[in-house]
């Protein structure tokens, strides 16, 4: 959402402070030609504002003088400020519509984004590494003030509201992750986007052990207690800091050459039914699958017998070029890399 330009905030300050200066300045003027401080205020107003109220006090030549010098100044003044006051209001309202039809069409536009619910630490953290890793995002919080400083497409609603997340564009979404504060509102955010779009991929954050099988239950395909991994995370920088530095780096280090990808194995992949041995997926890519995924879980360092089938993810370790050429050869286009 766009706000008013700071040379208008400024214009419009300057005109307030000339309407003010206007009116002390003929209210000392009555004083000085005799009337008492109240009812010179009272003439400088009706006076500015054109009101055209009889004069409290009997006007001499003086009187009259200084009454049209300060018509002609402070009506000028006066139909300035009120421009600038009621352009600021018109202003703001359109450019806010304006701004808002704009996201709109933009996020009207996406598909195969990630839907971010959330904007507070957590969600910050998310939508800035999704975006560096080149995902097109859409964050919903619905408090306005704090997605001032959102540069994302956004949506300013109640995620656990189907319209919201019908706004964001959840049925054209990739994925969807619900970080709002509070297990309640993530477990209502699931439990909509999951009615809305069944094979939507839903990452939910956890405050509590306790309320993970729930998330699980109601439809999250990962559900993520941020506490817990920070915990873990930080035992294994004291058991083993190297691995677990490495691992970071590795993960998120966007100038390291070698990175970890997962691509998964199509229906229609030439390599379905192979084993790793006769895929030649080292000799042929150059990349290191360190691990693959199926219905029964991971087969870590997996021997080269081992059959390859549809539906499963291999993990694999290699430069941007080696991870491309392994997606090309599992025909699944390129690598997501990490």
């Amino acid at each position: 959402m766009r706000e008013l330009s700071t040379t208008h905030w400024r214009r419009l300050a300057i005109a307030v402070a000339a309407l003010t200066m206007v009116l002390i300045g003929g209210t000392i003027g009555y004083v000085v030609l005799g009337f008492s401080p109240l009812n010179a205020l009272y003439q400088s107003v009706t006076t500015v504002s054109t009101v055209g109220f009889r004069e409290v006090e009997p006007l001499g030549p003086a009187g009259k003088i200084f009454t049209m010098a300060l018509i002609l100044v402070g009506v000028g003044t006066t139909l300035y400020a009120f421009g600038m006051l009621i352009e600021t209001i018109l202003e703001g309202r359109i450019q806010d519509l304006m701004g808002r039809r704009r996201m709109q069409r933009t996020i009207n536009e996406l598909s195969g984004h990630v839907v971010v619910c959330g904007w507070g630490r957590v969600g910050r953290s998310i939508a800035h590494d999704l975006f560096a890793s080149g995902r097109e995002l859409v964050v919903i919080d619905r408090d306005a003030d704090r997605l001032d400083d959102c540069p994302y497409p956004l949506v300013v609603g109640d995620a656990t509201e189907d319209s919201v997340l019908e706004e964001a564009g959840l049925q054209r979404a990739a994925a969807l992750v619900a970080g709002v504060e509070t297990d309640a509102g993530n477990l209502y955010i699931t439990i909509s986007a999951r009615a809305l779009a069944p094979h939507l991929f839903i990452v939910a954050r956890a405050r509590s052990e306790a309320s993970e099988p729930k998330l699980r239950r109601v439809g999250a395909d990962r559900v993520v207690n941020p506490q817990h991994i920070g915990g873990t995370r930080m035992a294994a920088f004291v058991l083993q800091p190297n691995v677990a530095e490495f691992i970071d780096v590795v993960m998120h280090e966007s100038g390291l050459e070698f990175r970890l990808a997962e691509v998964e194995v199509g229906d229609a992949s030439s390599l379905a039914g192979s084993t790793l041995r006769e895929a030649h997926v080292r000799h042929e890519t150059g990349a290191m699958v360190l691990a693959l995924r199926g219905d029964t879980g991971f087969i870590t360092n997996p021997p080269p017998d081992t059959v390859i089938s549809p539906g499963q993810v291999l993990i694999a370790i290699g430069t941007s070029d080696q991870l491309d050429r392994l997606g090309a050869l599992v025909d699944h286009g390129s690598a997501t890399a990490s």
